[in-house]
Protein backbone atom coordinates (compact mmCIF):
# COMPACT_ATOMS: atom_id res chain seq x y z
CA UNK A 1 0.00 0.00 0.00
CA UNK A 2 1.18 3.60 -0.30
CA UNK A 3 1.23 6.12 1.91
CA UNK A 4 0.83 9.69 1.21
CA UNK A 5 1.20 12.81 3.37
CA UNK A 6 -0.67 15.72 2.84
CA UNK A 7 -0.99 19.87 3.85
CA UNK A 8 -3.88 22.18 3.76
CA UNK A 9 -3.64 25.41 4.45
CA UNK A 10 -7.65 27.04 3.93
CA UNK A 11 -6.53 30.74 3.75
CA UNK A 12 -8.78 33.09 6.72
CA UNK A 13 -9.87 30.21 8.07
CA UNK A 14 -10.76 29.32 11.99
CA UNK A 15 -10.96 26.00 13.65
CA UNK A 16 -14.14 25.04 13.18
CA UNK A 17 -12.94 25.59 9.08
CA UNK A 18 -10.46 22.97 9.91
CA UNK A 19 -12.35 20.75 11.81
CA UNK A 20 -15.01 20.63 9.25
CA UNK A 21 -12.17 19.80 6.62
CA UNK A 22 -11.12 16.75 9.25
CA UNK A 23 -14.46 15.28 9.32
CA UNK A 24 -14.57 15.34 5.60
CA UNK A 25 -11.36 14.05 4.87
CA UNK A 26 -12.12 11.45 7.64
CA UNK A 27 -14.82 10.48 5.36
CA UNK A 28 -12.42 9.66 2.49
CA UNK A 29 -10.00 7.88 5.01
CA UNK A 30 -7.93 10.85 5.55
CA UNK A 31 -6.63 11.38 8.89
CA UNK A 32 -4.59 13.44 11.18
CA UNK A 33 -3.18 10.15 12.78
CA UNK A 34 -0.03 8.23 11.65
CA UNK A 35 0.99 4.97 12.96
CA UNK A 36 4.42 3.64 13.91
CA UNK A 37 5.94 0.45 12.63
CA UNK A 38 5.48 -0.59 16.50
CA UNK A 39 1.88 -0.01 16.31
CA UNK A 40 1.77 3.41 18.27
CA UNK A 41 -0.34 6.18 16.51
CA UNK A 42 0.86 9.39 16.74
CA UNK A 43 -1.03 12.88 15.94
CA UNK A 44 0.18 14.94 13.23
CA UNK A 45 0.42 19.13 13.35
CA UNK A 46 -2.38 20.79 12.40
CA UNK A 47 -3.04 21.18 9.06
CA UNK A 48 -1.20 18.08 8.37
CA UNK A 49 -3.02 15.03 7.11
CA UNK A 50 -2.14 10.62 6.53
CA UNK A 51 -3.57 8.40 3.94
CA UNK A 52 -2.40 4.84 3.53
CA UNK A 53 -4.19 2.47 0.78
CA UNK A 54 -4.46 1.95 -2.49
CA UNK A 55 -4.02 5.08 -4.43
CA UNK A 56 -2.24 6.79 -6.81
CA UNK A 57 -0.73 10.49 -5.66
CA UNK A 58 -3.20 11.97 -8.62
CA UNK A 59 -6.49 10.06 -7.10
CA UNK A 60 -5.58 11.38 -3.04
CA UNK A 61 -4.36 15.15 -4.27
CA UNK A 62 -8.10 15.08 -6.27
CA UNK A 63 -9.72 13.69 -3.40
CA UNK A 64 -8.40 16.29 -0.84
CA UNK A 65 -8.75 19.22 -3.58
CA UNK A 66 -12.39 18.23 -4.15
CA UNK A 67 -13.47 18.09 -0.18
CA UNK A 68 -11.78 21.48 0.15
CA UNK A 69 -13.20 23.40 -2.62
CA UNK A 70 -16.41 22.63 -0.72
CA UNK A 71 -15.63 25.02 2.61
CA UNK A 72 -15.91 28.60 0.42
CA UNK A 73 -12.35 29.38 1.45
CA UNK A 74 -8.83 30.09 -0.96
CA UNK A 75 -6.99 26.91 -0.40
CA UNK A 76 -3.24 25.21 -0.71
CA UNK A 77 -2.59 21.63 -1.26
CA UNK A 78 0.45 19.56 -0.93
CA UNK A 79 0.63 15.95 -1.50
CA UNK A 80 3.41 14.08 -1.01
CA UNK A 81 3.81 10.30 -1.70
CA UNK A 82 6.03 8.28 1.00
CA UNK A 83 8.18 5.47 1.22
CA UNK A 84 9.45 6.07 4.97
CA UNK A 85 8.40 8.77 7.53
CA UNK A 86 10.46 9.69 10.84
CA UNK A 87 9.54 12.02 13.36
CA UNK A 88 9.97 13.43 17.08
CA UNK A 89 7.46 15.23 19.60
CA UNK A 90 4.16 14.49 18.02
CA UNK A 91 1.59 13.16 20.62
CA UNK A 92 0.61 9.21 21.02
CA UNK A 93 -3.03 8.77 20.78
Amino acid sequence: MAMFTIRVELHDATWTDYNNLATQLGRQGITDIIQADNGNRYKLPPAEYNYVGNATLDQVYNAVNKVASTLGKRFAVLANEVTSRTWTGLSRV
